[in-house]
């Protein structure tokens, strides 16, 4: 993952670009510090994977889903509400005292690539830290994943 360029490659066993996806990254840049909205750099893997076989726009509150559907109706009854759609790749760090450990853990700062609604801008940094997709790139992207692929954000 690039935050320069706001974009998500997934490569192949030899390093090879298989697709490319824009992302929306953290609003206040890259950081790993707890409570600093910033997006952590460095080595990750993808520790979990949720939401495989819900339908598209499925809305999660705490990793679980609430029963709704994003629809620009439901964005009205809940403005201000951080949208977490279709599907979570939960991060964790892989290196100890940058983004594993105690005051830096991608994992417990609840770090996640997920679905954003298809109206967020991609390719601008706007999100709490986590990295936003639209809902057809993560979907195609958790297609491809697996818990313990690498990711890499620098």
């Amino acid at each position: 993952m690039n935050l320069h360029s706001q974009t998500l490659a997934l490569l192949d066993a030899r390093g090879g670009v298989v697709a490319s996806f824009p992302v929306s990254t953290g609003l206040n840049g890259a950081g790993e510090q707890d409570g600093s909205g910033c997006t952590p750099r460095g080595a990750h893997y993808i520790r979990a994977m949720i939401g495989a076989e819900l339908p598209a726009n499925t809305v999660f509150r705490a990793r679980r889903p609430t029963g709704e559907i994003y629809s620009p109706e439901l964005a009205a009854r809940h403005p201000g509400r951080d949208w977490i759609l279709s599907r979570i790749l939960w991060l964790c760090g892989l290196e100890p005292g940058k983004n594993r450990g105690n005051g830096v853990d991608t994992f417990r700062r609840f770090i996640y690539i997920h679905g954003t609604p298809d109206s967020e801008p991609m390719g601008l940094a706007l999100s709490h830290g986590c990295v936003r997709m639209r809902n057809a790139d993560v979907i195609a992207l958790f297609d491809c994943a697996h818990v313990g692929m690498p990711v890499t954000i620098r």
